[in-house]
């Protein structure tokens, strides 16, 4: 294992925000203090540098954020400069290699499995010094023979305890590492980190890890992992998990908890802090009382894309010849504060500027302008584009089939645009931003009526004469709009005035109502047929497509094929938003 030189520090100054464990009294000389410190990332999803692949241009958001691995860089130099590169540790909670061009592009379109290049995200981690990666559920996306190639290619060990052999129950990846720091004149101290991936990917990548592999509960493995570290020595122990910290889920109880970080926290002896992802979000600080020894454990998430870099400081104090933790805290610290880091820049410069080629790649042109702005509360073209290919792969892929063919498909993106002009690749990939693949399931016409009620959740109720705010129309209970669902071959009205589960009305087919009894085929990502939202009715639903083809490429290819994409086409309007009745817009 890496062994790092660490240099005594002053006694620990009682910081706001610092947890203290105050050390007993005891005769002898004064007791010594060490600080180390954790630096944590978590969802990079294949953010190198500050760029918008979809915009083909330097990433700006309306919070002045910046991203990407090369700011992430800077920063990691800066403290590793004031701290001292031998009190410093830099880890990693997941969801790395999907998420941008660049990260599809060495995935799917110059595979890293057959090219034998480094990926990206293992080129860049490897200059920076990472020392342990933890698994995130989207680095399963692309299948486990790319990931065991990302795998190989990191110089850090990629962990994931909890992601262990469908056969065996063993762990299919290193379940932890113990990191040795060496002090003068002192016994070393070595940092234990221990990582948890999501068992979410049973469900959203249930087509690559079915049969192979199994996720146990986040909470049940560290209570298993923890003492094994424990006993291997770790005076410090770090759980890094790709998992949010508001013990809920968005897969029902199926599998054991999705955001389970804060009850690892909780119920888990002898964990120190955690690093966590998943969520999203910053959260520079925030303590947990362990249920069991009453300490308080440390969690912190560092937002996503490289925009924020977690530190955690340790205080380490010798009582009786072992090293015990004293205090605690932790931070966020903005990349947007340093530029970027040259030498990763110059690393990656190839690989990006060969991405940004692919995404300007011209496919076809459009007649119009098309936007999906408005895609979330009215039936637009744009998404009609989406349904048109999906329904039109079905009907090809199944030329004997007589049974009605719909497709469903969600607004992903409110800022992807068909300019009416050259439509690129990078025009394509703004409006389908995740690496689905298309399938089809066989519904009844009374689980389409469900499954567009549970769909219509999304609205917040609207009274009537109440103002029509489309700010505070969508997103009712937090609902992301990629789990707004919209149905096409079918016409049908949501009564946003109606409670959630009697909203769906004039449902019909070819201008008649549907019967309860009659069958379709429903043309729909694999994320959603695998159980992804918690839709009702598909994760059973009889598969009658399965092909593997991945929805973005299709609809590129769909465009090359015509040449035009002209919503003359294929747009047709037929669902709209009422109220008692009355058509909302």
């Amino acid at each position: 294992m890496q062994t790092k030189k660490l240099a005594l520090a002053g006694a620990a100054a009682a910081l706001c925000g610092v947890a203290l464990v105050a050390p007993p009294a005891y005769a002898g000389s004064p007791a010594k203090t060490v600080t180390v410190t954790v630096m944590g990332t978590s969802d990079l999803h294949g953010n190198v540098l500050n760029w918008d692949y979809f915009k083909d241009a330097a990433y700006s958001d309306s919070q002045g954020n910046a991203i990407g691995l090369a700011k992430v860089s800077s920063l990691v130099n800066k403290i590793r400069a004031e701290r001292g590169a031998d009190h410093t540790l830099l880890f990693d909670s997941g969801d790395t290699i999907q998420g941008t061009p660049l990260a599809y592009y060495y995935a799917m379109v110059e595979p890293i499995t057959e090219t034998g290049e480094i990926h990206p995200m293992a080129k860049a981690m490897n200059a920076i010094g990472y020392d342990a990666v933890t698994l995130g559920n989207h680095e399963f996306n692309y299948g486990l023979p790319l990931l065991a190639t990302w795998v190989k290619q990191m110089k850090a060990p990629v962990l994931g305890a909890n992601a262990v052999h469908e056969e065996t129950g063993e762990p299919a990846y290193t379940p932890y590492v113990i990191k040795t720091m060496k002090v003068k004149g002192e016994k070393p101290i070595k940092v234990g980190v221990l990582g948890l991936t999501n068992p979410g990917v049973a469900i959203w990548d249930k087509a690559n890890v079915q049969g192979k592999l199994r996720f146990t509960d986040l909470v049940e493995s560290a209570k298993k992992w923890v003492p094994v570290v424990r006993k291997a020595g770790a005076d410090v122990v770090v759980v890094t998990a790709h998992a949010g910290d508001n013990g809920m889920s968005s897969y029902g109880d199926d599998l054991p908890v999705e955001n389970a970080s804060a009850m690892v926290a909780e119920e888990v002896p002898g964990v120190d802090a955690v690093l966590f992802g998943h969520a999203h979000n910053d959260v520079p600080q925030r303590f947990v009382t362990n249920k069991v020894t009453g300490q308080q454990v440390l969690l912190t998430e560092p937002g996503r894309w490289g925009n924020r870099l977690s530190t955690l400081d340790f205080q380490l104090t010798k009582q009786r010849g072992t090293w015990v933790v004293t205090g605690k805290s932790s931070t966020t610290l903005d990349t947007n504060t340093v530029p970027a880091d040259p030498k990763i820049v110059e690393l990656l410069q190839p690989q990006h500027d060969t991405t940004v080629g692919y995404v300007n790649k011209v496919v076809a042109k459009s007649a119009v302008d098309m936007s999906a702005a408005e895609s979330p509360y009215k039936d637009t073209a744009i998404l009609d584009y989406i349904q048109r290919v999906q329904t039109e792969a079905v009907e090809q892929a199944l030329p004997d089939n007589t049974l009605p063919v719909l497709s469903i498909a969600a607004p992903f993106s409110r800022s992807a645009v068909f300019p009416a002009s050259d439509i690129r690749v990078r025009d394509v990939a703004g409006l389908y931003v995740y690496d689905n693949t298309l399938m089809a399931v066989k519904l009844t016409g009374a689980q389409i009526k469900d499954y567009l009620e549970y769909s219509a959740r999304y609205f917040n109720q609207l009274a009537p004469g109440a103002p029509v705010d489309v700010s505070k129309l969508t997103n009712a209970g937090g609902t992301p709009d990629y789990n707004y669902d919209q149905l096409s071959g079918v016409s049908y009205d949501i009564d946003v005035a109606k409670p959630v589960g009697q909203r769906i009305t004039n449902l019909a087919y070819e201008g008649q109502p549907v019967p309860a009894d009659k069958e379709f085929i429903v043309a729909i990502n694999n994320y959603r047929q695998s159980g992804g939202g918690g839709f009702p009715h598909v994760t059973g639903a009889e598969v009658v497509y399965n092909a593997q083809v991945e929805i973005r490429q299709a609809l590129i290819e769909y465009a090359t094929a015509q040449g035009t994409i002209d919503p003359a086409d294929f747009a047709v309007p037929n669902w709209k938003l009422t109220r008692d009745g009355a058509p909302l817009f």
